[in-house]
């Protein structure tokens, strides 16, 4: 399994109305410098309909400026329908954060 299909696995076990972040998955996949390289593989993602990218923020909980399916508002709005209370372009981490570390 490569690198960006590790990440895909990762990301689907982040369940609806949680998010992570990019570092947390880079650290759960054993190397905390690789959240840009996360960040790579979710843009290439083949199917977001399996591997819900949506679910995956900053280290700040803000969304991404180029969500790869539509931008910031559809991240958004992908969130919201799970049940995440987005304030201006951002999630409370100390509330919907899941970690994939543990």
């Amino acid at each position: 399994m490569n690198y960006f299909e590790k990440v895909y696995s990762l990301v689907q076990k982040i369940p609806k109305g949680k998010v992570s972040t990019y570092g947390n998955i880079a650290r759960a996949l054993g190397n905390p410098r690789m959240s840009r390289q996360v960040g790579w593989a979710l843009h290439a993602n083949p199917s977001n309909t399996t591997t819900p990218c949506h679910r995956v923020v900053n280290q700040r909980g803000e969304l991404s400026s180029a969500f790869a399916f539509g931008g910031k508002n559809m991240q958004k709005s992908l969130l919201e329908r799970e049940g995440v209370e987005v304030n201006e372009h951002s999630v409370d981490l100390d509330e919907y954060f899941f970690d994939l570390t543990k």
